[in-house]
């Protein structure tokens, strides 16, 4: 039942019986069993032989104009023909948008009706692959919505890499000529960036760990000839008073450099390091207490001195 109604939600237009039969791999005389039973907690209806799910009144619509409809249908066209392996949530959000314009572009309407059959008739003929690559998407962009991190197995490679995912899209591949979708992100417990073809991963699984993607973090891309990796994230030059020089391992979770050491004129030990600019840097200078001290940046001390101040505003005492 519950696949049953993804399908229609996702065929605003309506299906046949015998089209939701082959799509949900059953016989044909038990689907309107099934359409009985998903009736009893949804409005269902039948309309010359194709079954749709009625919209409520209160449901949002949305208008595009015809030139954005046009352009919205040529930017499908090219996702669709660029994709390694379709998604079946693209046919999905396509249908929609393709009902929802039906009235005013029914035109453009049609085409987007047919870039969604022709990506749901690829995914067919490769089910497994799709399927497998998929549910790995959907994992992957739980995590990034959630702010969650990730584990992943990638094809070959025996070992676990955790990764808190920064972007999803498409990538250049200047040697074989395509675009891969990929999943850019950093790390655990590094500073290192990477970018990984989502087909080479075999699973995914959704940690509990949470992650902060950095404040002010730059679109890249790589390039052959960028030996030193990515230059992507906004770092602070932080100069720090230490107490306790164990409250350094306070940043061992945030992307920063190696720390460098000196003395003050009082004989106090000070650190110099760039760190990550994010609201985790943040709380991990809040987490080491009076273990420390910031001295510069000027404007970064404010701000830091601006929430401990907001912190307090909140106790009457």
């Amino acid at each position: 039942m519950a696949q049953l109604e993804l399908l229609l939600r996702s065929h605003p237009e309506g299906l046949r019986r015998a089209e939701i039969a082959r799509r949900l791999g059953v016989h044909r005389s038990t689907i309107s069993r099934y359409v009985e039973d998903l009736s009893k907690h949804i409005d269902i209806y039948e309309e010359n032989n194709l079954i749709k799910i009625r919209q409520k009144d209160d449901e949002e619509s949305m208008a595009l104009s015809v030139y954005e409809s046009l352009a919205f249908n040529m930017s499908a066209e090219i996702l669709a023909s660029n994709a390694d392996i379709q998604n079946p949530h693209l046919a999905s959000g396509l249908r929609k948008i393709a009902m929802n314009m039906h009235s005013y572009a029914p035109k453009v309407s049609e085409n987007i009706l047919q870039v969604a059959e022709r990506i749901d008739q690829q995914v067919a003929s490769n089910r497994s692959l799709s399927t497998r690559f998929n549910k790995i998407l959907e994992v992957l962009i739980d995590a990034w919505v959630t702010g969650r991190m990730v584990r992943l197995t990638t094809t070959g490679k025996d070992e676990e890499i955790e990764l808190a995912p920064y972007f999803i899209g498409f990538r250049e591949d200047e040697e074989e000529a395509r675009r891969p979708i990929t999943v850019t992100g950093r790390l655990r417990h590094t500073k290192d960036v990477v970018t990984l073809d989502i087909s080479t991963i075999e699973e995914a699984v959704l940690l509990d760990e949470t992650y902060t993607i950095p404040d002010n973090l730059k679109p890249f891309r790589m390039t052959k000839d960028e030996e030193g990796g990515y230059d992507a994230i906004d770092m602070i030059p932080l100069v720090l008073r230490l107490k306790e020089k164990s409250a350094l391992n306070a940043f061992s979770g945030i992307v920063h450099t190696p720390f460098s050491f000196s003395h003050d004129e009082d004989g106090c030990l000070v650190c110099s390091f760039k760190a990550e600019n994010s609201i985790e840097l943040m709380m991990r200078l809040f987490q080491c207490g009076t273990a420390l001290a910031v001295l510069s940046p000027e404007g970064y001390r404010r701000k830091y001195l601006t929430y401990m101040k907001d912190i307090l505003s909140q106790y009457d005492e």
